[in-house]
């Protein structure tokens, strides 16, 4: 990934990926790998991927970009150059308006259509989903629709990411999408608006369990995955979907584990060599069995909620093992006004894992009918489901 100049673009892609999940929630896991500031967090946020080749020096990264500016150059590229050059895999520079759109995701909002795109088995970019009430679903498209153009732009073959990107797009009010159905074609001119993600969707389960989806750590998260235990039968298990979630806010990610615990150790980290420690809130629900559902796009805050409650004692894990990003960044604003984002740290699950490069391995391996294998886990838990 790392690299000047040009081969800079697969770092914007791996961020563009982190919003596909953030705003469509259900797309292709594989795409992603991870970065979204964190600057209102009270701490740095933990998350997991390759350790630094060489520390970024901040005060060296400003210099840089501060003579850029004094020169007339751009001050976000020449930091991009640093970063690049440092080996860092999760460094990351953001001008200020990609900063403004991870804030504003962040907060469960995103500009766009409502649509949800995915691949489809002859590689071309089909609707998986349309938002009810959003400018996609008033205008007719269903799932199923396939995606030809984005403003007369061929994305055939291209990937879901630069697909989210240019249907998000960031300058333009309106999109034209080429879209064909049951080989009938047309052209569709769509308004961009404000819309809200629903980053926890709750559904009962045949026999009374309840299955909590957790898409992303936005604002409101934790909060929302309480409420949604609370509001489940009594003696209901529960199982928590985590497939796909790229991570998002640690302090939700912190509160979502503090459901099923009754205090203590969450996680351990170190930033620039000094350890901190993430604990629980004490008085979570500790009674009802729990199955956590992991794959290949549990990553990051995701996978620390996930290596708590499997230390813990707390949930059965059950899906493939977890990306494996446990390295933590912090945000460094710049004198043009953008952003970088440097690794200066990791950290380890309550009983000393390392989850960088490592991801957790769930304690039931499942692939196909992943779900159906963790509703019987369930089952044999004694929960009703």
């Amino acid at each position: 990934m790392p690299g000047p100049d040009h081969h800079r673009r697969p770092r914007r892609t791996s961020r563009g990926a982190v919003l596909t999940l953030v705003f469509a929630t259900v797309l292709a896991s594989a795409a992603a790998t991870g970065s979204l500031p964190r600057e209102q967090d009270p701490e740095p946020a933990p998350r997991a991927g390759d350790q630094a080749l060489a520390p970024v020096d901040q005060d060296l990264l400003a210099r840089a970009a501060a003579e850029a500016v004094a020169d007339g150059k751009s001050g976000t590229e020449a930091a991009e150059e640093v970063v690049s050059r440092s080996g860092d895999r999760w460094g990351a520079v953001y001008d200020k308006g990609e900063y403004e759109t991870f804030r504003q995701a962040l907060d469960g909002e995103y500009t766009g259509v409502g649509l949800v795109a995915r691949r489809d088995g002859d590689g071309l970019v089909e609707i998986a989903d349309v938002r009810a009430g959003g400018p996609a679903g008033r205008a007719g498209i269903r799932a199923g629709d396939r995606l030809r153009t984005i403003d007369g732009e061929r994305v055939d073959r291209r990937p879901v990411t630069e697909v989210v990107g240019l249907l998000r797009g960031r300058d333009r009010t309106h999109v034209a999408l080429g879209l064909e159905r049951a080989g009938r074609s047309w052209t569709q001119s769509l308004t961009r608006t404000k819309l809200s993600t629903e980053s926890v969707t709750v559904r009962r389960l045949d026999g009374g369990a309840v299955l909590i989806r957790v898409a992303a750590f936005t604002r409101g998260t934790g909060g929302r995955v309480r409420e949604a235990v609370r509001r489940a039968p009594e003696g209901a298990g529960v199982l928590l979907d985590l497939r796909g979630n790229s991570g998002g806010l640690l302090h939700e990610a912190v509160d979502a584990a503090s459901v099923f615990l009754d205090g203590g150790l969450i996680a351990t980290y170190d930033v620039r060599g000094k350890q901190r420690a993430l604990y629980a809130e004490p008085g979570g629900d500790t009674a009802r069995p729990v199955v956590a559902l992991v794959d290949g796009g549990t990553m990051s805050a995701a996978e620390l909620v996930t290596g708590a409650l499997k230390d813990r004692g707390r949930a059965v894990t059950v899906g493939a093992r977890t990306f494996g990003k446990g390295s933590v960044q912090m945000p460094s604003r710049l004198p043009d006004g953008s952003v970088a984002e440097l690794t200066v740290g990791h950290y380890r699950t309550p009983a000393g894992h390392d989850v960088d490069g490592e991801g957790i391995t769930p304690d039931v391996p499942a692939a196909e009918g992943a779900e159906k294998r963790a509703v019987a886990v369930l089952d044999g838990l004694g929960a009703a489901s």
